[in-house]
């Protein structure tokens, strides 16, 4: 009698032992697939200017077919010091001649409440193609991206800012200089352009030194 009462305990332990072990595997594997959703929501893509541009455009160009970009610029965003000539956040104003409109449209590779990841953009507003100031450049003269901007303004001050503060914000801004009649990065060593400590203008056409502002 002993015996058989033996055999039951052992048996019940025995099923015991086989459901606990899956619903610990099934809790494990949820844990972990809500851990790698919410590491894929926190990453931060930083990329190049151009890269940016190029994601922007087809949107732009359903907006209006005569699309030309103005002025292209990044923002020190998502933890990202926007050194190597890459940023998490880039906004360019497009202007349309026939529409005489201008709109601004972003590629952001971090998520915020205001800013989701991918491209957006803002309201119209109004845009003279006759401003020289504000005039829209070929794509064609793009050659040189904001990664090798960034080297040749090394060489021009830079490589010195970032030996004392390795920490150091960077941005970039594209645009057309009309008196020279040419495009340029304007490589910004600061958080802003009124803030900065050295600014150094690159032909973005043959990637060389233009002069410092």
């Amino acid at each position: 009698m002993k015996t058989v009462t033996l055999l039951f305990l052992a048996a019940a332990l025995a099923v015991l032992g086989c459901d606990s072990s899956p619903k610990k595997t099934e809790t494990n594997s949820a844990t972990s697939g809500s851990t790698e959703k919410k590491s894929s929501e926190a990453a931060v893509d930083n990329e190049t200017g151009r890269f940016a541009l190029y994601k922007m455009l087809p949107v732009a160009h359903i907006w209006a077919a005569d699309v030309k970009p103005v002025r292209l610029e990044s923002t020190v965003m998502g933890g990202s010091d926007g050194q190597e000539g890459k940023a998490a956040f880039w906004r360019c104003i497009f202007g349309s001649a026939a529409r005489q409109k201008a709109e601004t449209f972003t590629w952001s590779g971090v998520s915020t409440p205001d800013n989701p990841k991918g491209v957006n953009h803002g309201p119209e507003d109004s845009y003279n193609p006759a401003n020289r100031s504000a005039q829209g450049f070929d794509l064609a003269f793009l050659k040189t991206d904001s990664d090798e901007a960034f080297k040749v303004a090394q060489e021009h001050g830079g490589k010195q800012l970032l030996s004392k503060n390795p920490k150091q914000e960077i941005i970039y801004l594209l645009d057309w200089d009309p008196r020279l009649n040419q495009l340029n990065w304007h490589v910004i060593y600061g958080g802003s352009e009124s803030s900065a400590k050295l600014s150094v203008v690159v032909n973005a056409s043959d990637g060389k030194f233009v002069h410092k502002e």
